[in-house]
Parts: structure tokens; sequence; C-alpha cells
């Protein structure tokens, strides 16, 4: 509840997470037939990188400043949305973003449990038909909003990571939902300080009987410190038709702008479970 995400929009993690989101909705969209999505954690949605928050911390200049020259390749639709958006210093968020791809019979769901983040992201999405926003906790929505009337479509789980137990909850979150919605994608974020506690979460969604769920990990350095972020990961169930491919050309294009040289950098797209 106290977790502002102002101060981190736009950093190396954000564009792991929104690259492979557009991605994601892009695959989805493909087909005619109407989708929704639900965003669990919604924040506000869209964040001023000339702000106080960002620039206090200036996470953003090492990642989404790395990549606007980019027009080309497999980060190019994102960055296109990115720029549509309004950045500088305007950045899009994974509500805006995905609200700029929805057709006019697909629909939004926002959630978001921070008093003022809430109030910020109804005013931003005020008198729109395709968006609902909620004020509620994000771990309850997942049974509370699916599965989708569409049967079809895309729910994001990004939480802080503030509070303990936050793996063992998506964990449990991910095989609620494999079970309510079998038909639906599901993208959960999360980080990468050391690698224990993401062996622990991999070994339980292997171990759940959820079928086909693919990591797609990117990491700067060798993680080893768990006071750091290191780097992060999105898991992925019943991920569309050639997103793994072209997670792994998204990730790849990521490390190059984004990696230091640091001893251990790397990206990788891994199979948890199989199809």
């Amino acid at each position: 509840m106290n977790y502002r995400h102002a101060f981190h929009a736009g950093n190396f993690a954000d564009c792991v997470k929104h690259a492979l989101l557009v991605s994601l909705v892009r695959r989805i969209a493909a087909k005619d037939k109407p989708f929704r999505v639900l965003d669990t954690h919604a924040g506000i949605g869209a964040y001023d990188l000339s702000g106080s928050e960002a620039e206090r911390t200036g996470e953003w200049k090492r990642g989404i400043g790395r990549l606007l020259d980019i027009t080309e390749g497999p980060l190019a639709d994102w960055l296109a949305l990115v720029r549509n958006a309004g950045f500088p210093p305007r950045y899009p968020g994974s509500p805006s973003l995905v609200r700029m791809m929805l057709r006019p019979n697909d629909r939004l769901v926002l959630c978001e449990l921070h008093e003022e983040d809430h109030a910020t992201l109804r005013t931003l999405f005020r008198g729109d038909p395709q968006t609902a926003v909620h004020k509620r906790d994000a771990w309850e929505a997942l049974a509370a909003l699916t599965p989708f009337a569409e049967k079809r479509g895309l729910v994001l789980v990004d939480p802080p990571f503030e509070v303990e137990g936050e793996f063992g909850r998506m964990a449990e979150g991910l095989v609620t939902l494999a079970h309510r919605f079998r038909a639906g994608v599901q993208a959960h974020w999360y980080p990468i300080k050391h690698r224990a506690p993401v062996r622990a979460f991999h070994a339980a969604l292997a171990g759940s009987g959820v079928r086909d769920i693919l990591a797609c990990e990117l990491w700067l350095r060798e993680p080893t410190d768990p006071q750091r972020l290191n780097g992060c990961g999105v898991a992925v169930v019943n991920p569309p038709w050639r997103f793994e491919e072209e997670a792994q050309a998204i990730l790849a294009a990521l490390l190059e702008r984004l990696g230091e040289g640091e001893p251990g950098q790397g990206c990788a797209v891994t199979r948890i479970a199989e199809e």
C-alpha cells in the first residue's frame, strides 16, 4: 500500500514488462473475436518522468531513456506506442499501453488499492466506456473478476513485492486463474534479486499441474545480492502462438541496449511446464 511506482517508472524492469506485454496483447488481438485485459496492480496508468519522483531516482535514464531512437526490430512496436503516448516526458504504464491497443469491442479492467493512485487512475479513464477501474485487492480480484465474458484475454499481475510471501501469493493466484479461466493468457511479473526465491517459485509452478508456462527473464548482473534488483522475469501461462520466439528476440534486444557489461548479465526464455 505504500509503494509508489512513479519513482521507478520507465526503468529496465518496466521495459521488460511492457515490451512483453505489448507482444502478448498484439498476438491476442490477431484473432477477430473480442478480448478483455485485467491489470491487477494498475498504478496511475501513466507517469511524468520530468516529475520530482522520477527525477529523484533517475532510473528511467538507464531504461527507456536508452531506447527511444529505436524504430525497427522487436522493440519497435512498443516504442512507437510510448512515443505516441507523449514521451518525453509522459511514460505510459501498462493500462495506457493496453488501452491504445484495444479495438472497439475489447475491454480493459483495472484494479488499484492505493487511495491516491486509484483516484488518479479513475480520473485518467473517466468517461471511457471500454475501461473499468476498481479499488480492490488484487488477489481477491483474480477470483472475483474472472473468467471473462469474452472467454479470451489476458490477466497481468504485477505486485510491488514489498511484503513477505508475494511469490507464494503469486503462485496461488496463477493456479487459481488456471482453474477458473483455462483459456486465459496470464503474465506474472517478478523481481530477480537472488536466485533462491525464483527457483522456489519456478518449482512451485512446475509442481502445480498447470500446463504451458514460460519464464521470460533478463538480468543485468549475476543475481547474488538480495538487496538489489538485479533482474526481473515474467511468467506467462498459455503463451499465444509464436510468442516464445518473439520474447527471446525482445529480451536480447533489451539486453543489448540496457546491459552494462557486468559479469553474469544475460536473458533467457525457459519452459517451466510443457503444453
